[in-house]
C-alpha cells in the first residue's frame, strides 16, 4: 500500500479485499486488519491529488455494498495520496452539468451514496491528513467520527466557484458544529486547520501519524461523545431568531459580494434560514439550489477561471533548478519578493546600497510570515534563509538574480554592468520592471539569452500572478526555468512577450489614468471608485492608485507614453505636481487622492452618483489594450488575457475576465461604443484594429 499509511498498519497486517470491477475499484482499495477493521483507501487513478467524480462515487457505492452485506467491526476511510485527503469535486464534471434535470438526478444519486455511508451498521471513522475540501469534506462529515493528522485542514471553497456545498454539506456541517460558525466557513470559503478544526468540533481527535493505530482503536472502542447543542444553537432552531441572524448575514455578505453578482452566498443563507430539521426536505432544497446555481453565468465564469488557473500551473515545468535567489533592491517590492521566496523554501540573499532598506525588509518579512499563518518554527526557518547581503556577494553563487531596483533604465544598466560579470555561467538574470522594454535593458548585456522579465505584482503575498516576460533573444530554457520557479514558489506564471507594459500593466494603466482625468473633471473620488466596484472590481481605480503609489503610477504612465504607437491621454500637470512637488504619493505617504491612517483609506459618503458612461470610460480602455496585446502577440490567447487580468489585477472575477466580458457584450458592440467615446472624449478611446478580427 502506498501513501502515508501508518507502519503499524502496513501490508503485512492487512488482508487485501477480493478483486472487483476494475473500472470502479481503480480509485478505491479495501483492506481488513487483524482486528476486523476495514480500511478503505481513496487513491484516484492517474492523479497526484484525489478529486471526487462520478466514477469515484460509484466505486464507493460498490464498496459500501460489500460492507453492508458483511459489516466489519469498523470502517476507516482515508487517502492513500501523500498530499492530502481530497481537493473536492472535479470542476470539469460540474462544468459539464448543463442539463438541469440530469444534474439534479446525478446529485440525488450521489446524495444516496453518502446517506448509505452515514447509515452503515458499523462505526465509521474518517482519517484526514492534508486538505479535505468540498466533496472530500462531505465524505468526512458522513462518517461518525474524524481523526485529523496534525496539519490537516477542512473547508468548503465552493463559494469561490459561484456555488455552495452540494453533497450534504449545507446541513451536515451545521449539524456537526455551531450553526453560525458553520455558515461562516461556507460563506467565506476559508479552511479550518488542525487546532481550529478540533475547537470547532470538526475533528474529534488530533494525532500524529505514528499514533494513528492507537487513535483508531480508541475511537472505535469508546465512540465519540459530543456535547449537545448549546443555548445559541437551540435559539437558532427558533424561526424568528434564525431570521434575524440571516438578515445580518445577508447585509454583511452584500458589502463584500453583491447578490446581483454573486448569488451563491444568498442561496446558502436561504437554505439555512428556511430548512431546520427534516433531512429529506434539506437534501431536496440543497440539490435544487445547487442546480440553479450551476446555470448562472457567475458559476460558469468562476469555474472557467478555476480551469484557467490550472492551465497556468500546467505551464510550469516540475524542476526549476533554482536553489539560491539573489535579489537586488530591498525596497517594498524587492523586500517582499525576497521574503516570499525565502518563505517558500529558497535560500535568498538580499542586497541594497541603502542599509536602512535592508533593515526595513526584515521586519516586513516577519509580518508576511505572520500573515501566511506560519508557525514560529516555520517563520524562524524562513528568516534563516533570508540573508542580508549589503555587498551583494550572493550574486556570484545564485542560480537566479532578480533585479528590483528603481524604474529607471540608466540605474538598471549600472546594476547589470556590475553584477553580470560576477554571475555563474548558467545563472539567470531577471528584472522585476513593470514597464521598461526588455530589448533596451538587454542592449549591453553579454548574455542577453539569459535575461528575462519576472514581473511580480503588489502586494506580492496576495496576487498570485507573475508575468514571465521574454525578449527576442531570451532562451527557451530560461523561459521554462522561470516558469518552473514561479510554480516552485506557489505563483502562477503567465508567459508573455516583450511590449510596452507587457500585458497587465498595459491594460491597467489606461484604467487608472482615466480615473485621474475624471478627478480633473471635478468628479468625486468616491463616485469614481463606486462606479468600478459596482461593475465588480474589488477596489476602485482611485484607491488602487493610492495603494500602488502615485509615483509608481506616474512612472509607468510616462514609460508607456514613450513606447506606445497609439495616442494615450495627456498626464495632467496638476497630477505631476501632486506627486513630484507635494509628494502626495498615496498610502505610503499617508496622503494621495485619499487620506490614509494606519494603512486604512479614509473615505467620505458620496452624494455624487456616478454617471452612466463612467463605467465604459473606465473599463473599455482596458479591453481595448487587451485586444492590442492579442493582436501584437504579447499575450498568447484570450484565455491567458482573462487569467492574467483576474489573477494579476483583480478584474471582476464573476465576469470571467476582460475578454469574456467583451464576448458576452459582443465584440462589435464594444468596438462601436469605443468609437462613440473617441468622438466625444478623444483619440485615446479609438478602437484597436484587432476588434475586427475578434468579430
Amino acid at each position: 500500500m502506498s501513501g502515508p499509511i501508518s507502519s503499524q498498519l502496513g501490508p503485512d497486517r492487512l488482508e487485501l479485499g477480493p478483486a472487483r470491477d476494475a473500472q470502479r475499484d481503480r480509485h478505491w482499495r479495501a483492506a481488513t486488519d487483524t482486528g476486523g477493521v476495514c480500511w478503505l483507501l481513496l487513491d484516484v487513478e492517474g492523479q497526484d491529488t484525489n478529486t471526487i467524480n462520478e466514477d469515484v462515487l460509484r466505486g464507493l457505492s460498490d464498496q459500501l455494498g460489500l460492507i453492508e452485506a458483511d459489516p466489519p467491526s469498523g470502517l476507516v476511510i482515508r487517502s492513500a495520496k501523500p498530499g492530502g485527503f481530497a481537493a473536492g469535486a472535479d470542476v470539469g464534471m460540474l462544468a459539464a452539468m448543463t442539463d438541469p434535470k440530469g444534474a439534479g438526478q446525478r446529485l440525488r444519486d450521489a446524495h444516496a451514496i453518502l446517506d448509505r455511508l452515514e447509515d452503515l451498521p458499523c462505526p465509521t471513522v474518517a482519517v484526514v491528513h492534508g486538505a479535505a475540501l468540498g466533496a472530500g469534506f462531505e465524505i468526512v462529515l458522513a462518517c461518525d467520527a474524524c481523526i485529523a493528522i496534525d496539519g490537516a485542514s477542512f473547508g468548503f471553497p465552493e463559494i469561490k466557484l459561484g456555488l455552495h456545498p452540494g453533497l450534504g454539506g449545507t446541513f451536515r456541517l451545521p449539524a456537526r458544529i455551531n450553526d453560525t460558525k458553520a455558515m461562516k466557513m461556507m460563506l467565506t470559503g476559508r479552511s479550518a486547520h488542525t487546532s481550529k478544526a478540533k475547537d470547532l468540533g470538526i475533528a474529534d481527535v488530533v494525532t500524529q501519524e505514528r499514533h494513528l493505530a492507537a487513535a483508531v482503536r480508541g475511537v472505535l472502542a469508546d465512540g465519540i461523545k459530543r456535547n449537545g447543542p448549546g443555548l445559541a444553537d437551540r435559539a437558532m432552531a427558533i424561526a424568528p431568531a434564525r431570521s434575524i441572524v440571516a438578515r445580518r448575514m445577508r447585509a454583511k455578505t452584500q458589502d463584500k459580494a453583491p447578490q446581483e453578482h454573486y448569488p451563491a452566498p444568498f442561496k446558502l443563507i436561504d437554505l439555512w434560514e428556511q430548512h431546520v430539521g427534516g433531512r429529506e426536505a434539506q437534501e431536496e432544497a440543497e440539490i435544487d439550489s445547487f442546480v440553479d446555481l450551476l446555470e448562472t453565468d457567475t458559476a460558469r465564469n468562476l469555474m472557467r477561471l478555476f480551469r484557467l488557473r490550472q492551465k497556468l500551473k500546467s505551464r510550469a515545468p516540475d524542476e526549476d533548478g533554482v536553489e539560491h535567489v539573489h535579489v537586488i533592491g530591498a525596497g517594498q517590492m524587492g523586500g517582499a519578493i525576497a521574503a516570499w521566496c525565502a518563505m517558500k523554501g529558497k535560500t535568498v540573499t538580499l542586497s541594497d546600497p541603502d542599509l536602512q532598506q535592508i533593515g526595513k525588509a526584515l521586519p516586513a518579512a516577519v509580518k508576511l510570515c505572520e500573515g501566511a499563518h506560519l508557525s514560529s518554527l516555520e517563520t524562524r526557518d524562513a528568516l534563516d534563509r533570508l540573508i542580508p547581503d549589503p555587498d551583494g556577494e550572493g550574486a556570484s553563487h545564485a542560480d537566479l538574480v532578480i533585479e528590483a531596483g528603481p524604474e529607471d533604465a540608466g540605474i538598471k544598466a549600472e546594476i547589470y554592468a556590475k553584477v553580470e560579470p560576477r554571475l555563474k555561467p548558467d545563472a539567470i538574470l531577471a528584472t522585476n520592471t513593470s514597464s521598461l522594454g526588455l530589448e533596451g535593458l538587454a542592449h549591453d548585456l553579454r548574455r542577453p539569452g539569459q535575461f528575462a522579465g519576472l514581473h511580480f505584482f503588489n502586494p506580492v503575498e496576495k496576487l498570485p500572478l507573475v508575468e514571465v516576460v521574454s525578449a527576442d533573444k531570451t532562451e527557451v530554457r530560461v523561459q521554462d526555468a522561470l516558469a518552473a520557479f514561479c510554480g516552485a514558489v506557489d505563483k502562477l506564471p503567465a508567459r508573455v512577450s516583450d511590449g510596452p507594459g507587457y500585458l497587465v500593466n498595459r491594460a491597467l494603466t489606461p484604467y487608472l489614468l482615466e480615473a485621474v482625468l475624471l478627478i480633473g473633471e471635478g468628479i468625486q473620488n468616491e463616485a469614481i471608485d463606486l462606479t468600478a466596484t459596482r461593475f465588480g472590481m474589488p477596489t476602485g481605480p482611485v484607491e488602487l492608485a493610492d495603494r500602488i503609489g502615485l509615483d509608481i503610477c506616474l512612472d509607468v504612465a510616462d514609460s508607456l507614453r514613450s513606447q506606445l504607437d497609439k495616442p494615450m491621454a495627456e498626464i495632467p500637470d496638476w497630477f505631476r505636481d501632486k506627486v513630484r512637488q507635494e509628494r502626495h504619493t498615496g498610502r505610503k505617504a499617508q496622503r494621495g487622492f485619499y487620506l490614509w491612517k494606519d494603512g486604512n483609506v479614509q473615505k467620505i459618503d458620496s452624494n455624487n452618483e456616478p454617471k452612466e458612461d463612467f463605467t465604459d470610460r473606465l473599463i473599455l480602455p482596458m479591453l481595448n489594450a487587451c485586444v492590442e496585446c492579442l493582436r501584437k502577440g504579447v499575450a498568447e490567447d484570450e484565455d491567458q488575457v482573462d487569467a492574467a487580468l483576474v489573477f494579476g489585477a483583480g478584474f471582476a472575477p464573476f465576469r470571467g475576465g476582460p475578454m469574456r466580458y467583451a464576448r458576452s457584450r459582443g465584440a462589435l458592440s464594444v468596438r462601436d461604443r469605443l468609437e462613440e467615446l473617441a468622438d466625444i472624449h478623444g483619440e485615446r478611446f479609438r478602437p484597436d484594429p484587432g476588434w475586427s478580427d475578434l468579430a
